[in-house]
């Protein structure tokens, strides 16, 4: 799958992407990513990472559901509570052939504890869903469209597809048609509902952007360290 298409240039997408572009180059950098390209990233780093982002969907299909029950298009609401089940149902099937494959049994699982950034993102979610008008709360759950779509199809190119790859079904998942469609659907969504909206509502979305891509930077960074409590030493 090629890259996506450049948004429309005039539209607020173009302008959250060149407002994080040295964050989006961060990202795709990060040693994480790098060791995943090269398929050298130890499967105890990915496991953590798996499960991490299980819990994270939780959260993010929480979020897009909130987004459909508001939205007055039908189509709208279609995709977004479509997004929502895909988030519970295909992408954690991946999830659960890579549980398998490691050997992790519920017990394991339960025992890795939830890191302070995938709670902090999910939260960051949960609050915006909540507390901020219908534009925001879009701007807010587009970056795990798009950054993943971007990473995925960065590493995909960078790898060429190698069938022997050791994490090929992680990287096919965001790089393949069906995904990029999606995120071409939530870029058009986003773009037609900024168009509509006034200027203090249009910079509450570049904030809300900007913060969720910060936080797919800190979600990378928290499974490369396999991020634990520093309180945890404090308690029984």
């Amino acid at each position: 799958m090629s890259k996506l298409p450049e948004p429309p240039a005039d539209g607020f997408c173009a302008q959250a992407w060149a407002h994080t572009a040295d964050l989006q180059r961060a990202i795709v950098e990060h040693p994480f990513n790098a060791a995943l390209t090269d398929g050298t990233l130890d499967r105890d780093v990915f496991a953590f990472y798996i499960v991490q982002d299980a819990r994270y969907l939780v959260g993010f299909a929480q979020a897009l559901a909130a987004a459909a029950s508001r939205a007055d298009n039908p189509e709208d609401a279609a995709f977004l509570s479509g997004a929502a089940q895909g988030a519970l149902v295909e992408e954690r099937r991946l999830h659960a052939g890579y549980v398998a494959e490691f050997g992790l049994t519920d017990e394991e699982i339960a025992g890795i504890g939830t890191s302070p950034s995938c709670l902090a993102y999910t939260s960051y979610l949960r609050a915006t869903a909540l507390t901020e008008p219908y534009p925001v709360l879009l701007a807010a759950v587009l970056p795990c469209f798009w950054v993943y779509q971007h990473v995925g199809t960065t590493i995909l190119e960078a790898t060429g597809g190698a069938d022997e790859h050791p994490y090929r079904a992680w990287i096919q998942t965001y790089a393949d048609d069906e995904f990029a469609a999606a995120v071409l659907t939530a870029r058009e969504l986003v773009d037609r509902v900024a168009a509509s909206a006034d200027e203090q509502t249009r910079q509450k979305m570049l904030a809300a952007f900007t913060r969720a891509t910060e936080y797919e930077w800190l979600f990378w960074n928290s499974a490369w360290t396999k991020e634990a409590w520093p309180t945890a030493r404090y308690l029984r």
